[in-house]
């Protein structure tokens, strides 16, 4: 969708409502916010809305309007849109429902609303449309609780009810946009994150979704917000993997779609959160402070409870309670007395309770230190104001040592209901954060951090969505292990030096060639695990132990795989290759062997893959530590890790790549190579 179409469809100078019951709810908001672009009313027989005399159809507006809120049915909206387009309309919100949502019959008529609609926006349908706070208008077929602002952040959402709710916060978040898409028949999420990026006066970016329909077109979008440096957050459902694929290999087993949109975050830097309340006071933390520049923050309070919590709240998140020099705690303790005990968190008890100026003479030295943010835990009680002085005094104090170091403060309480709502008012006006949640604030600094992080980083490079040929046109094969292992060495994939025997007496000409202890397992198409069927023997150390072995597995299978040993591993690997509907192609990498899917220690790759990349993910796995050398131990060869994975990579995206494991990839002492001992290979 064009952006200069969306901008003149969301920052619209005329509007026009067609319908009755949420029409008249779209008027009435605008109105509250403060539009003064002209509005007309549409309806074929009412005489007026809202005050305003109707028209009896959008050909006989005076000039064609930017925006068009349409509530009316289904089919009578089509028939609107086309009209809107032939004369020059900017672009339409679809309120009706009727549409992709209700099956068969929808899909067709969503299909005609497209047709009709052109290049010309649709939001929605099946949507409450949006609000946009910075221009005062409302499109939107409800109560809603956004307030005229200048500068704020922009909030998109499938859902309209979770829209809806979202504007009735009263937390301090200034709501720029709030648009809910509905069916996004034209428009989509990344549609509407360029258009906001656009607007200079949305500072981060809240994402509630539950899939994406064109990968590459987030993608664009999510690096073009990180180029911007404009945060962006997500919520996004579906974190459980219902698919009931049946898949041969392990690789499918590991991950799903959720996980895979863990990783494309953690590319563009998007912060993901796992409800509304972290949602919402991430938002609000980066609007105000935007992304810290660094890990450290700070914590103040007068109970040692409280501070005792931080400091386990904290624990797992990327940002940290930093240390006190000794010529800072002597600072601070000459603030306070001999009673207190300072460090970080500090717990300056009640000493100076109730006095502003020494308060804020403690704070001041607390916060001179290098901190990212500080905080102040301040819970005010459930009592008149006349009775809230103390606390009063102690947040002037923070306001008051904020102004004088030029620092970032933030005034936290552990409930919403501890926080008034003229503290909140008078944080706005002070650059202060208000925030609600002790761990949702900690989690907030460290989603910031991370931004941050992102932001200085190198430029995310563009993925590449790559599927495998049509399964109409193709045969899937699964290739034996010998084959498999074959193919995958013509693209530089170490593997064991071994053949093919069907007799006692080649298997053990085989052995003389390659030397004892060899393994031998049976060699088939259709065993894929061949542990699970008990057709493999390892550690072979001599004649007599592999005639026995041979002799039991050929009544298993009448060819079998006689290899080399491979001995003093360091650890055991899997790289794995699937296919996602929404992703192509990916990778994966973790720890190997029998355990795999117990340990459920793996990292996925989207394409393409850097060597960076690589080393990125391996050291995310529990098993780096060994691959690195743990206690004196002998570290891996990491390097041969790598080349192999971009090995693997030139494999799969020379081939028709439907399921992949390379697993157990043994992992050798450092400078002595990574060998693929086993290999599942399925192709189309």
């Amino acid at each position: 969708m064009s952006q200069s179409n969306l901008s003149r469809l969301i920052s619209p100078r005329s509007i026009a409502v067609v319908g009755h019951r949420g029409a008249d709810f779209a008027i009435k908001g605008s109105l509250k916010l403060g539009y003064s672009g002209k509005i007309w009313a549409i309806h074929p027989s009412r005489e007026t809305i809202e005050g305003l005399e109707c028209y009896k159809s959008v050909r006989d507006l005076p000039e064609p309007p930017d925006a068009t809120f349409i509530a009316v049915n289904a089919e009578t909206a089509i028939e609107i849109v086309t009209d809107l387009k032939q004369i020059g309309g900017g672009g339409a919100v679809l309120y009706a429902s009727g549409f992709g949502e209700v099956g068969e019959e929808g899909v067709k008529r969503n299909q005609r609303l497209v047709e009709a609609a052109g290049k010309m926006p649709i939001i929605g349908p099946n949507c409450y449309g949006f609000i946009n706070s910075l221009d005062r208008v409302a499109l939107w077929p409800d109560l809603h609780g956004c307030e005229a602002l200048n500068k704020g952040v922009a909030i998109i959402t499938q859902s309209g009810n979770i829209g809806l709710n979202m504007t009735m916060q009263s937390i301090g978040l200034p709501i720029a946009y709030m648009f809910t898409l509905g069916n996004q028949a034209n428009t989509s999420i990344s549609d509407i994150i360029n258009a906001v990026l656009d607007d200079d006066r949305v500072c981060a970016i809240g994402l509630h979704m539950e899939g994406v329909s064109d990968i590459e077109a987030f993608d664009n979008a999510g690096r073009r917000a990180l180029e911007k440096k404009i945060p962006i957050v997500a919520i996004k459902t579906g974190r459980t993997n219902t698919s009931s694929q049946i898949a041969l290999s392990h690789t499918s087993s590991l991950t799903g779609a959720d996980q895979l949109f863990d990783v494309l975050f953690d590319r563009l830097g998007i912060a993901r959160v796992d409800n509304v309340p972290e949602f919402l006071e991430t938002l609000k933390l980066l609007s105000i402070f935007g992304a810290i520049d660094h890990n450290g923050v700070a914590s103040m309070s007068c109970s040692g409870g409280e501070a005792g919590m931080m400091a386990d709240l904290i624990d797992g998140l990327d940002i940290s309670f930093s240390g006190l020099e000794n010529e800072h705690k002597e600072r601070i303790q000459n603030t306070l007395n001999e009673f207190v005990e300072v460090d970080n968190p500090l717990d300056y008890h009640t000493f100076v309770w109730g006095d502003r100026h020494r308060t804020a003479a403690c704070f001041k030295e607390m916060m001179s230190g290098d901190f990212a943010a500080t905080m102040l835990l301040l819970d005010w009680p459930k009592t008149d104001q006349i009775n809230q002085q103390d606390w009063d005094k102690t947040f002037y104090a923070l306001c008051d040592a904020a102004t004088e170091t030029g620092k970032k403060a933030i005034v936290l309480a552990s409930i919403a209901d501890c926080m008034p709502k003229r503290i909140i008012d008078e944080c706005q006006k002070r650059g202060i954060a208000p925030m609600i949640g002790l761990d949702t604030c900690l989690k907030s600094l460290h989603h910031s951090y991370r931004c941050g992080q992102a932001f200085n980083g190198d430029s995310a490079t563009p993925i590449e969505v790559t599927m495998p040929a049509s399964n109409k046109t193709k045969i899937k094969r699964t290739l034996s292990e010998f084959d498999g292992k074959q193919l995958l060495a013509e693209y530089g994939v170490s593997i064991p030096g071994g053949e093919l025997v069907s007799s006692i007496e080649g298997a053990l000409r085989v052995a003389e060639k390659l030397n004892y202890p060899v393994t031998v397992k049976v060699s088939s198409e259709s065993l894929v695990h061949k542990s699970d069927s008990g057709a493999i023997r390892v550690n072979i150390k001599d004649a007599e132990m592999l005639k026995l072995a041979v002799s039991e597995l050929l009544q298993i299978g009448p060819s079998l795989l006689v290899e080399e040993m491979v001995e003093g591993a360091i650890a055991e690997l899997i790289i794995g290759a699937d296919c996602d509907p929404l992703f192509g192609k990916y990778l994966i990498i973790g720890s190997g062997g029998l355990l795999v899917e117990l340990l459920s220690d793996s990292i996925p790759l989207l394409l393409p893959v850097e060597r960076n990349n690589v080393l990125e993910a391996l050291s995310e796995l529990k098993l780096f530590s060994i691959l690195e050398g743990y206690r004196g131990h002998s570290a891996g060869d990491i390097d041969a890790v790598i080349d192999t994975v971009m090995s693997t990579i030139d494999f799969v995206n020379s081939n028709e790549v439907i399921e992949l494991d390379i697993n157990p990839l043994l992992v050798l002492p450092q400078g002595k190579g990574a060998i693929a001992v086993d290999a599942l290979v399925r192709l189309n």
